[in-house]
């Protein structure tokens, strides 16, 4: 028996899910898992996803910051980085204001620097400082730019408890050359998006944001057993992030956007409940 909540992605406001977000919640819920998280739009939608929580019972797990801005934070203009400092604290106090515990960030976008400095890290402090004074966590997220994750984590190290790690299974197969990400930031485990991946495609190793393909488990080249092993010590909710939408020439999941919402989110929560008990599993190895 799991004993661990099993929750799951918005996908409504991208339009992946075909349905609207009251819909897509109660339907999430329906099919099984007990919680969910949205990306950040503005407070009013952040109300709306939390008068369904209450109304259904679901537990609204986290908010995803949006990350567009990233790289102005390290490497923009000072009235950029501002901007981003903002957009990022706004977040939080949305987060404060529905009372959602944890806020995932990236740390940067982009393939081409990879040159971490204190003006970033300054502005991060920032950030990780007013999560504190609200009482809302961060989770920096692996994507691309390792290195500048590796500098904030450093930096988070004088707060741990305002900041920690948000673990993306297939981000670590593309973006992170399949390094193990958790053993790099032991005990700082905060949050987890579980998803497959097919790896680096290019021969030459060169990443793009079109190898992040956020596959159902087992549909990629995962090592289940393996990250289930990873997980053994985290007693937070297992939080998978899918998508049925394919990158650019891209179709590996074309398979899920023919499927109806309802088969799609069956075959998601099949998945996601393999996943939980071989997570079991290794605890009781």
């Amino acid at each position: 028996m799991r004993n661990q909540k099993l929750c799951l992605a918005l996908m409504s406001p991208y339009g992946a899910a075909k349905l609207g977000t009251e819909e897509e919640i109660r339907l999430i819920q329906k099919t099984g898992f007990e919680g969910f998280f949205c990306g950040w739009g503005n407070l009013d939608y952040l109300k709306e996803c939390r008068r369904i929580a209450a109304d259904t019972g679901m537990y609204f797990q986290s908010v995803h910051a949006p990350f567009g801005k990233c790289r102005d934070l390290w490497h923009g203009s000072r009235e950029a980085a501002e901007a981003a400092v903002r957009e990022q604290i706004e977040c939080l106090e949305g987060c404060a204001a529905v009372e959602v515990p944890i806020m995932v960030a990236h740390v940067f976008i982009g393939f081409e620097d990879h040159s971490p400095n204190d003006f970033g890290l300054a502005n991060f402090e920032r950030i990780i400082r007013r999560a504190r004074a609200l009482g809302v966590k961060i989770a920096f997220e692996n994507t691309e730019g390792m290195e500048y994750l590796d500098a904030v984590m450093k930096l988070a190290e004088g707060y741990h408890d305002a900041a920690g790690f948000c673990w993306d299974t297939g981000h670590e197969m593309c973006y992170n050359y399949a390094e193990d990400m958790p053993g790099k930031y032991p005990g700082r485990l905060l949050a987890t998006h579980i998803n497959d991946n097919l790896g680096i495609r290019d021969y030459a190793g060169r990443i793009t944001w079109h190898d992040d393909l956020h596959l159902l488990p087992f549909d990629g080249v995962g090592d289940w057993e393996g990250i289930a092993r990873r997980l053994k010590d985290f007693d937070g909710p297992l939080t998978f992030e899918l998508t049925t939408h394919s990158k650019p020439d891209r179709h590996e999941n074309d398979k899920y956007a023919k499927l109806t919402p309802e088969e799609y989110l069956a075959e998601a929560y099949a998945r996601a409940c393999r996943v939980a008990t071989l997570v079991q599993k290794a605890r009781q190895a």
